[in-house]
């Protein structure tokens, strides 16, 4: 075939188009090769496989309309050596979850080389499915193709190439997932050695080298290369695809293992020495049975005095979540959950606009819905690991695990939480508000009882009660940024443990002959010893695990009492420009993490929220694009997020200290004080006429409210027993959009304003973060991972077309359905928040017995 770049005129984007000509396509062969590619890669959506757009056929020519790359082909890059051990594996993890996504999917590709790999900014794409193999073709099938009967001397006789075909493939035989496995294993020890795994002078002895010879070892051409990976790829390479690895998501596991810096842990034990010969002769026999009895007795016996039991290794293992799932993203709260004995784990997954809470037993493959948990946040365990605890629509509930049921409602709360702990004397702490403070409650239900507001910081969130019950930790802000402050029960006073530096989310595991305080540092895992008694830290912190995933509030991982850890890789938020085909260009980062950014009206500035460690706030922050300089906006300690550019682009409103203020945009002046109700607000949009559409959030629930800027006067616009949220004006001023849960799920409607008229709804799938063309000529909405878009026409009446898909990407969101994005004027790019390195929240870490590799990183005579 022949591939052109082109341009999608009624979606305005650039793709590829893979056309075969019609001299070619009365080749049958060639035909069936194009036909296989289109149904294997139209069966697939995974954002290391190209995507297929789509199909047809224009005056006798076939073509395929698919996604546009732009990088070098992994054997371009191959061309000048080996890559760099981290490039490599990370390059292999995304092939392996590639492969892993067709095989589920019934395609065994067939055709896996450096060629049909893309290197592309964001990772590599997988390319070229024309050889594929469908799970439903049968053996019988598959001996009809015009190349698997022929001579494999006769040219085009074999199916694939030759360098990265594993030994059934050569011979003719039946091909599985096995093969591909065989292909990615030559493909990685070529990408760590620089060196191909199988070489020949010609192609007979390149055949007879795959049948019968094995590779070097890798460790030989690359000493620095780890044990482990070497032993993946042998298996890999196995000529009997029985020994090989049987599934590529196991792979993905194991080279993410390595990724992580464990491998020395991989290392396969020594061979165990030859048995003696036994001594022929009935007597003989007899007698050594009985003698090695006797002595293997005395030996067990003296074992079991002198050796103490051997305690259990620690487990790695990777919880992937349900397709079309992703973690949420909540800005204030962690969404997994660990039961105490380690058994079973508990986490919030978003999918079509609404999250639930699913349970994944970990001695199980598959996670469960846990019914009446929709829209949950926050999930934590009761100590006896029966119940499980939530925060959802303003109300705290528990959920037996087993046995099923409704939730029970523990109690009515604020609408906005920072986590929960169960204590052990059977009631609940929690944290909420705006800003928030420590509540208790009894968990059988009740009203809830505030906690003493701590004296050495403010605003606390996360708690944790240590196992005795005597205390609790929450993490504080002070004017050194945030700290762990420990609250005593017994005194009812609050210190801060200032050996730990800025430390957030900190946990216990309980050890001998004393435990481990672990919490959040410098975007990963810190452990350090911990003296329940004194209730002060013993010795140096020693980080544990770096890179972990995290947003403007939180880090995502949690442990339980027994020593087992779980967290999401990745890093702090970056901020990206993202065009209408989903290419994305790094515009800030390292400073994050950021939330919620939002263009000025003449495209040079952002306004956006910052975490920054000095004054522990959560400010809003003024950068300049052009100058590459920032301006703080908010008052100090208002713990602000949301931020609005006036029309005329000169002033910003932002939320802090559960009021709204306005302030110039270039930060000359003080903040003018808008509007101080009674519950907690967030600005959302303003109209050309002045008029600030903001959420009023009480305890029944979220409504929209009007405020007269001039006036100094608010009125409710959207009053009901639903949630809405977001309010978006139109550039012109007449038309409001939103969200609102009402139907059950969150969908963005439109609604004229002031009115009258009825409202039209715009998403048909579940959608959220709703935001206008700067021209009003189109609507943006977020579906999960997918940006549409919808045409809007207002005159002679308003007017909606289909929401079309624009790309798919793992940005960040928080939960509530705000706008956690924002569109340049020109309607042509999205700045976009995302993971460090864009990876995508929909897969866990589990690390089970992890109390004893902390005993080893951070020993007791620490």
């Amino acid at each position: 075939g022949e591939v052109y770049k082109a341009k999608d005129t009624r979606l305005d984007r650039t793709v590829a188009i893979k056309v075969l000509p019609e001299h070619l396509s009365k080749d049958p062969e060639r035909r069936e090769r194009f036909e296989r590619e289109a149904r294997a890669v139209s069966s697939l959506n995974h954002p290391h496989i190209c995507t297929l757009h789509d199909i047809g056929q224009h005056e006798g020519i076939d073509f395929m309309v698919m996604e546009y790359i732009e990088g070098d082909t992994l054997a371009d890059r191959l061309e000048k050596g080996a890559l760099p051990l981290d490039q490599a594996l990370q390059f292999g993890i995304q092939i392996a979850d590639a492969l892993d996504k067709a095989h589920r999917q019934g395609v065994v590709h067939r055709d896996l080389k450096p060629g049909n790999v893309m290197v592309t900014k964001p990772g590599i794409k997988l390319l070229d499915f024309g050889l594929a193999k469908f799970r439903q073709e049968s053996s019988a099938e598959e001996s009809e193709q015009p190349t698997q009967h022929k001579p494999l001397t006769e040219g085009g006789a074999i199916l694939g190439t030759v360098q990265y075909m594993a030994p059934e493939q050569l011979e003719g035989k039946e091909t599985d997932t096995r093969t591909d496995i065989h292909a990615f294993g030559a493909v990685l020890y070529e990408m760590v050695t620089g060196k191909r795994a199988f070489e020949g002078r010609s192609r007979a002895s390149l055949i007879a080298a795959i049948m019968s010879s094995a590779p070097p070892p890798m460790t030989e051409l690359e000493p620095m290369s780890p044990p482990a990976l070497d032993r993946i790829i042998k298996k890999c390479l196995a000529k009997d695809p029985e020994d090989r690895w049987h599934a590529a998501h196991d792979l993905t596991d194991n080279l993410k293992w390595i990724a992580e810096g464990d491998f020395q842990a991989g290392i396969p034990a020594p061979p165990a020495a030859p048995a003696r010969r036994i001594i022929k002769g009935r007597v003989a026999t007899a007698l050594g049975v009985l003698v090695s009895a006797i002595l293997a007795s005395v030996s067990m016996w003296s074992l079991m005095r002198s050796t103490p039991p051997v305690p259990p290794s620690p487990t790695r293992l990777v919880v992937d979540l349900l397709p079309n799932q992703r973690l949420l993203e909540s800005v204030v709260s962690i969404p997994i959950a660990l039961s105490p004995d380690s058994t079973r784990l508990v986490y919030v997954a978003e999918s079509g606009g609404r999250s639930q809470l699913y349970l994944r037993p970990l001695d199980q493959f598959q996670a469960s819905p846990l019914p009446g948990t929709e829209d949950a946040i926050a999930p934590f365990f009761s100590p006896d690991g029966r119940w499980v605890g939530f925060y959802a629509n303003g109300r705290l509930l528990k959920l037996l695990v087993a046995g099923g049921g409704a939730p029970l409602a523990i109690c009515d709360t604020l609408p906005v939480t920072y986590g929960a702990i169960w204590s052990p004397d059977d009631t609940i702490i929690f944290a909420v508000g705006e800003p928030p403070r420590l509540m208790s409650v009894p968990a059988a239900g009740g009203k809830p009882q505030p906690l003493p507001e701590p004296d050495v910081g403010r605003q606390p969130s996360f708690p944790y009660v240590l196992p005795d019950g005597r205390a609790v930790l929450a993490t504080v802000l002070t004017d050194d940024g945030q700290r762990t402050a420990v609250l005593s029960f017994a005194t009812g006073k609050w210190r801060v443990l200032d050996q730990l530096g800025e430390a957030r989310q900190a946990r216990y595991i309980s050890s001998r002959p004393t435990g481990y305080l672990v919490y959040a540092q410098a975007g990963g895992v810190t452990a350090v010893l911990f003296d329940l008694g004194r209730l002060e830290p013993i010795g140096a912190p020693l980080s544990i695990v770096n890179a972990v995933h995290q947003s403007i509030m939180q880090v995502f991982f949690t442990v339980s009492q027994g020593g087992s850890l779980v967290y999401v890789p990745g890093g702090a938020p970056e901020v990206v420009w993202v065009d209408r085909e989903g290419q994305a260009t790094l515009l800030l980062t390292d400073e994050g993490p950021y939330s919620h950014p939002r263009v000025s009206p003449d495209g040079g500035r952002v306004a956006l929220g910052l975490w920054v460690s000095q004054g522990g706030n959560r400010d809003v922050w003024v950068y300049d694009l052009t100058r590459g300089a920032r301006t703080r906006l908010t008052v100090e300690g208002g713990n602000s997020l949301h931020a609005v550019w006036t029309p005329d682009g000169k002033q910003v409103a932002f939320d802090a200290s559960g009021s709204i203020y306005c302030k110039a945009a270039d930060g000359s002046g003080v903040a003018e004080l808008l509007w101080a109700g009674e519950n907690e607000v967030g600005p959302m949009s303003w109209s050309p006429a002045g008029i600030l559409a903001f959420e009023d959030r009480s305890p029944s629930g979220i409504d929209i409210w009007m405020l007269n800027a001039g006036e100094r006067s608010a009125t409710p616009f959207l009053d009901s027993s639903f949630n809405e949220v977001s309010p978006m004006f139109s550039p012109d001023g007449h038309f409001l959009a939103y969200v609102s849960d009402e139907s059950g799920g969150r969908e963005v409607y439109v609604q004229p304003y002031p009115g009258p008229g009825g409202k039209l709804t715009i998403s048909t799938d579940g959608g959220q973060e709703p935001v206008w063309s700067a021209d009003g000529r189109e609507l943006f909405y977020r579906n999960g991972n997918q940006m549409l878009a919808v045409a809007i026409q207002t005159e002679p009446t308003f007017s909606a077309g289909k929401p079309r898909l624009l790309f798919e990407g793992n940005y960040q969101s928080d939960g509530v359905g705000h706008p956690y994005y924002h569109v340049s004027p020109d309607g042509q790019r999205f700045l976009m928040v995302r993971p460090k390195g864009g990876g995508a929240p929909t897969e866990l870490y589990v690390v089970l017995n992890w109390g004893e590799e902390l005993k080893r990183r951070v020993p007791m005579d620490n």
